[in-house]
C-alpha cells in the first residue's frame, strides 16, 4: 500500500494494508497527524512494513527494542496496541473467512465502531472513523458524524 498523508481511500490488498491504516489511527491518536506523518517512513520500517504475521509475533523483546528506536514513536503502550491489533485482524479474518466480511457483518455504522472499539486497543469514535473511512468501507458524511457528536445546548 502507498504511503498516506491525509486520509485518502485505499482499498485493501491484504492484511497488512488493514493493520497500517489501523496503525496510523492508533499512533495519531493525542498526536498531531503531521507529526506521525512525518515518522511514518520510517515507522513503518521498524514495523516490518505490516507484515502482519511478523507484527503479531513480537516478542516482549522486539518491543521493548523498538520502544527504544528513534524511528519510532516510542509509546510503548501503543507499540503493544498494534501488535495486539495485528493478532485480532488474523484471528476475525479467520472466524469470518475474510477481515472485510468481519468489517461488513454489522447492522449499522454505529455498531461496527463498539465493535472495533472492543476488538482492538486505542481504538476511540475518531479512529475508527478514519480507519474505515481509509480502508473504502462505508461511513457518514463527515459533517454529519461531527455534527452527531457535538454536545447539544440547552435551552
Amino acid at each position: 500500500m502507498a504511503q498516506m498523508s491525509a486520509p485518502d481511500q485505499q482499498i485493501p490488498q491484504s492484511l497488512g494494508d488493514y493493520l497500517e491504516v489501523m496503525s496510523k489511527a492508533v499512533f495519531q491518536t493525542g498526536i498531531s497527524w503531521r507529526v506521525v506523518d512525518s515518522k511514518w517512513p520510517e515507522l513503518r520500517e521498524a514495523l516490518r512494513g505490516f507484515d502482519i504475521d511478523a507484527v503479531a509475533t513480537l516478542s516482549e523483546a522486539d518491543l521493548e527494542e523498538l520502544a527504544q528506536d528513534t524511528r519510532v514513536i516510542r509509546n510503548r503502550r501503543k507499540l503493544a496496541a498494534i501488535v495486539h491489533n495485528a493478532q485480532r485482524i488474523i484471528d476475525l479474518d479467520d472466524e469470518h473467512g475474510d477481515f472485510q466480511t468481519y468489517l461488513r457483518s454489522h447492522a449499522s455504522f454505529d455498531e461496527t465502531v463498539v465493535d472495533l472499539r472492543a476488538q482492538f486497543k486505542f481504538l476511540g469514535e475518531t479512529g475508527c472513523y478514519f480507519f474505515l473511512y481509509v480502508v473504502g468501507e462505508e461511513v457518514p458524511p463527515h459533517d454529519e458524524w461531527m455534527r452527531a457528536r457535538q454536545p447539544r445546548r440547552r435551552r
